[in-house]
């Protein structure tokens, strides 16, 4: 099956207003952009987005929030972006934030198919106002619910006209576990290969999670925090 769409506006465009979106990437690495600037095109509003970071200012969600279409965050780190930090100690912003590997595994869950899981990440702190807790071996447990999403967008770094995935070194990140837990997959890629080129031992996600993919352009593949070596001669 062909699950090839024309570009990223085309790959969006029945996403509604007060959808919740899983999107890929871990600080700016492997974030599809390409959707995302779609999704600014768009105008939806209202949106739930579930990822590790929101970008920065000026790239990944950063942009979404630049424009108020996030009404809520769910991730587990908030450094790094000034208008994140402003909307949320303003008010403008509702934010769920989740222990990074608290996150992971509940995205995991869902695309296992499991509805919860205990975990002793985050007892005794705030994050665990409300939720039920078990003793396990003598140390105390929080359950968490798996998390799933109506879309998830994610970037990759090959893909074929059925859907199968592979993706580079770390962009992996929460892209593999998002691709089986969203009612709908969305895949960017780099390059775009017929079926038969990519090496079955070698695929990350299969088609069979993907709804549709479309090949990016103009990927910006920032660098984080630029170092240098200083030449001490």
């Amino acid at each position: 099956m062909n699950k090839v769409v024309a570009n990223a506006d085309a790959a969006i465009n029945d996403i509604p207003d007060n959808a919740t979106i899983m999107l890929g990437g871990f600080g700016l690495c492997g974030i599809p952009e390409n959707c995302i600037a779609a999704l600014v095109r768009k105008g939806i509003k209202d949106l739930t987005c579930i990822s590790n970071n929101a970008g920065v200012d000026d790239f990944g969600l950063g942009l979404l929030l630049k424009t108020r279409q996030i009404k809520k965050m769910m991730s587990s780190y908030v450094g790094e972006n000034a208008e994140f930090e402003r909307q949320l100690l303003s008010g403008e912003l509702e934010v769920d934030l989740i222990p990074q590997g608290t996150l992971a595994t509940r995205i995991q869950m869902a695309a296992m198919g499991i509805p919860a899981f205990f975990t002793p990440a985050g007892y005794g702190t705030e994050i665990a106002i409300g939720k039920e807790v078990r003793e396990f071996n003598g140390k105390m447990h929080l359950m968490e619910h798996a998390l799933h999403a109506d879309f998830a967008i994610v970037k990759a770094w090959k893909g074929d006209h059925m859907g199968n995935l592979v993706f580079r070194k770390t962009t992996r990140n929460f892209s593999t576990s998002m691709a089986k837990a969203g009612n709908i997959t969305i895949a960017e890629v780099e390059e775009l290969v017929p079926p038969g080129q990519l090496d079955p031992d070698q695929i990350h996600v299969a088609g069979i999670y993907v709804h549709r993919l479309f090949e990016g352009t103009d990927y910006e593949k920032r660098i984080e925090r630029k170092t240098v070596q200083i030449n001490k001669g």
